[in-house]
């Protein structure tokens, strides 16, 4: 397996897989719009990985596209434990199904940790579905209890 670090120049591949991601996250057919998505990921990576709040991989079996990973990077108010108020977000990792089972996604998040871990962020989180909660676990991500949302 061949893993990339995405630059600018990934740009339209990058869209190109985040739009498969949610496709298969949503299980939502071909016939769903996604232009607006599609239009707003791709301002979001033009300018996160211009300013480097964004790193991701793409992971490649030749030249077909079989996996892939990013970490949004953002700063909140600091705190006792983390006083930095440095954070990272871990998003958008997807294994092709035909790959799954195969270390690809634990290497693929690995690489985010240690790029998060070397800009000296300790404070990384991640929504986990059922599907990837083992991973997660296995890596060593507890469920979190303090935290709410809105919606």
């Amino acid at each position: 397996m061949d893993y990339r670090r995405a630059t600018i120049k990934d740009l339209d591949e990058l869209v190109r897989t985040r739009l498969e991601v949610l496709r298969a996250a949503n299980k939502l057919d071909e016939s769903v719009d996604m232009s607006e998505v599609e239009r707003q990921s791709k301002d979001y990576y033009e300018k996160a990985l211009t300013d480097g709040s964004h790193t991701a991989y793409l992971v490649y079996d030749g030249d077909k596209f079989v996996g892939a990973g990013g970490v949004s990077y953002f700063r909140v108010m600091p705190t006792y434990h983390n006083p930095s108020g440095e954070k990272a977000y871990i998003m958008n990792m997807y294994t092709a199904p035909e790959y799954r089972r195969k270390g690809i996604a634990f290497k693929t998040l690995d690489l985010l940790v240690r790029d998060a871990k070397e800009r000296n962020v300790k404070a990384i989180s991640l929504e986990a579905t059922d599907m990837g909660r083992p991973l997660y676990e296995k890596y060593g991500f507890v469920k979190m209890t303090d935290e709410m949302e809105l919606i």
